[in-house]
């Protein structure tokens, strides 16, 4: 794929920087000795995470529930009462204080694109965050429990970070978590949705636990969330233990890989006609949801001219441009002044979530979803 935004969640305040925002190549390269995909052609210099991201989906009830649970199991799991747990990369901060206030451990949050005003602590001498990238040498204690959400995809050297995490943890036995966007199925749908500059590593149930246990972890875990799109791991540094069924699919992955090609293309021909057919004939198609899916689904078809609106709940992205488009992000209620006769959800964990919101503004679209 070729002059891809190459951030898809940062805040671009004029149309001017949107459509002059910077763009990079991508070419997705697989190892068939251990499953791992990546972008060869990344450039880590050409993204800044320190600069204003948006990547929060914890204004989403269907989200934040998820969120819960996810918690809810790790207390279950593990006694992190009186105990310390690093999370890296911990966006706007809302799970750890939200695993802080279930648990009673201490929290200590490193994400260079936090933003202390967006959360409150009250002062909580229970939780610290660091407004830096994650370096081992900046810990400062022997985390107890680690966190780690939606950041190993952004790493392009996989293999430097995880063996930077073993370090943090001085060679004592701890129990590490991971959650990371599962790419079988991506290969599966071909959903070049869910394929974006700054995602540079791509991670299969397989391939994920075959980094860790490389890294001297033992998975002790292993599944998938949230309507199977995120890979949940449990494991523990310094040990080993038996090999989990979930993780021997390379067979499977060789072939979905090689079949990827014509699934993508079939998978854009489909969406583009989808929406140019409504255009031409005088619909408006709105997205609902205003991050990196949108960001890519526009981009990469070249939809802009067809999409008549971008609308997300997220209050910090309204008002704010979509990186390479024209196409600025709008309350859901703007809808009432021009109502949609389509929306795509970019995201069907939301369709429910979006059905009711429509229904509340009095609207009832066509109403589909990115699976």
């Amino acid at each position: 794929m070729e002059s891809i935004p190459v951030q898809s969640c940062i805040l671009v305040p004029t149309e001017e920087e949107a459509l002059n925002f910077p763009r990079g190549d991508i070419t997705l390269s697989f190892c068939s000795s251990c499953g791992f995909i990546f972008n060869s052609v990344f450039d880590v210099d050409n993204v800044d995470y320190a600069a204003a991201t948006e990547e929060s989906q914890h204004f989403s009830g269907t989200f934040n529930r998820f969120a819960e649970r996810l918690i809810s199991d790790i207390a279950h799991r593990y006694d992190l009462s009186g105990r310390t747990t690093l999370e890296i990369g911990c966006g706007k901060g809302d799970f750890l204080k939200a695993l802080v206030a279930t648990t009673g451990t201490y929290g200590i949050g490193v994400d260079p694109g936090f933003i202390p005003e967006r959360l409150a602590t009250n002062g909580s001498n229970n939780i610290k965050f660091m407004r830096e990238y994650f370096k081992s040498d900046r810990i400062e204690f022997d985390p107890d429990f680690v966190v780690c959400r939606h950041t190993l995809e952004h790493i392009p050297a996989v293999w430097d970070f995880v063996s930077d995490i073993d370090r943090t943890l001085k060679n004592q036995p701890r129990a590490v978590f991971f959650e990371t966007p599962d790419t079988r199925r991506l290969l599966v749908q071909g959903a070049f949705w869910d394929i974006y500059y700054e995602h540079c590593s791509y991670f299969t149930l397989g391939s994920h636990a075959r980094l860790f246990r490389r890294a001297g972890m033992n998975v002790t875990d292993l599944y998938l969330e949230y309507g199977g799109q995120y890979i949940v791991q449990y494991a523990m540094s310094h040990a080993t233990g038996p090999q989990l069924r979930q993780e021997c699919d390379l067979d499977e992955v060789r072939h979905l890989v090689r079949e990827f090609p014509k699934r993508v293309a079939d998978s854009r021909d489909y969406w583009t006609k989808f929406v140019r057919d409504r255009a031409a004939v005088g619909k408006r198609v709105v997205l609902w949801g205003g991050g990196s899916k949108a960001t890519s689904f526009i981009t990469s078809n070249r939809l802009e001219d067809d999409i008549a609106d971008v609308v997300d709940i997220n209050p910090f992205k309204q008002g704010k441009f979509i990186p390479g488009t024209a196409r600025q992000v709008h309350a859901p209620e703007a809808l009432c002044d021009r109502p949609p006769d389509t929306v795509i959800a970019m995201n069907a964990m939301y369709a429910k979530e979006i059905a009711d919101h429509l229904a509340q503004l009095g609207m009832k679209p066509e109403l589909v979803a990115l699976p």
